[in-house]
């Protein structure tokens, strides 16, 4: 039985493990130093308790957790050649993976039906997103997240790994673990991507749906300051859930892609876009930036 496993890092990088070691270091650091300051900024700034920012929260806690997965072993692997990963390690990774990512979907979704409540119904909005509605919505994301990852792990670590321990990978994933597998892997490849997938494209349909019912109430009130507000409300989300459902779709809807497409699709995923939601939010957002603003200056010059 296995008991451990050796991942080969990213394919095809060999005489560049220092310049990708320190490029992944600094995105990695980028990403947990932005969340946790937007983090900070609206537990910090009575003005950003609303809905929004809340699961703004939400989504930096996603973010820190998904950087966290994979990026500090491959740096072990790349720095160190430390590439041998326990049993336990490669579970922890598989269900992690899993249950961030599904969460982060189904936030984005949450948060395309908080901006369609602000801009559609604006007087009632504080009446229908109250905090109990908001606290739901957050805890039916986090407990939906757990089963779906509980499921998918439960899984891939039933199956008997009993001739390879070697992953041609830089992390623990379903589609790299099924091919050690010593049994028939039809019912998790088939539950993977119905649960992934369709899940995927059914919080991307409800994302859609929001913005045609926004773009349908704009188009009613035939006001320029309202086309504003909610380009400033809605670019920034637009943009995020760009960036996480693109690689999505493109490693869980087209597993045959070769390794060489899915390899930097998942980087992006796993290492880039947590470095980029913040820096989004920061950009797009006056009201974080005056937050940030006066963060800084609560902390004392040396």
């Amino acid at each position: 039985m296995v008991t451990h496993f050796i991942l080969l890092g990213i394919p095809n990088t060999d005489g560049f493990q220092t310049v990708l070691f320190f490029t992944f270091l600094a995105f990695y650091l980028c990403a947990l130093l932005g969340n946790l300051l937007i983090f900070s900024a609206v537990l910090a700034d009575s003005r950003l308790h609303t809905p929004m920012y809340f699961f703004l929260c939400n989504l930096a806690v996603l973010d820190i957790g998904l950087s966290s997965i994979s990026t500090p072993k491959l740096l072990a692997v790349l720095w160190s050649q430390s590439r041998v990963i326990s049993l336990g390690g490669c579970v922890s990774q598989v269900f992690f993976f899993h249950f961030l990512g599904s969460a982060e979907c189904l936030l984005y979704t949450v948060m395309a039906y908080d901006r369609y409540v602000a801009i559609c119904h604006p007087l009632r909005y504080l009446l229908i997103m109250n905090w109990r509605l908001c606290a739901l919505l957050a805890a039916a994301t986090w407990i939906t997240s757990s089963i779906h990852a509980t499921t998918l792990t439960s899984l891939t670590f039933t199956l008997p790994y009993c001739s390879s321990n070697v992953l041609d990978y830089f992390l623990c994933d379903i589609f790299t673990m099924v091919k050690l597998a010593c049994a028939d892997t039809h019912v998790l490849e088939t539950v993977t991507l119905t649960n992934t997938g369709l899940g995927s494209i059914s919080c991307f349909l409800l994302i859609f749906a929001s913005y045609v019912r926004i773009v349908c109430s704009l188009l009613k009130t035939n006001s320029a300051n309202a086309w504003r507000k909610a380009a400033s409300t809605c670019a920034s989300h637009l943009a995020v859930a760009t960036l996480f459902f693109g690689p999505c779709f493109l490693v869980y809807t087209q597993p045959q892609l070769s390794k060489e497409l899915v390899t930097p699709v998942q980087i992006f995923g796993n290492v880039v876009a947590p470095v980029l939601n913040p820096a989004i939010y920061t950009l797009r957002n006056k009201e974080v930036k005056a937050s940030l603003k006066k963060l800084r200056g609560l902390v004392p010059a040396r």
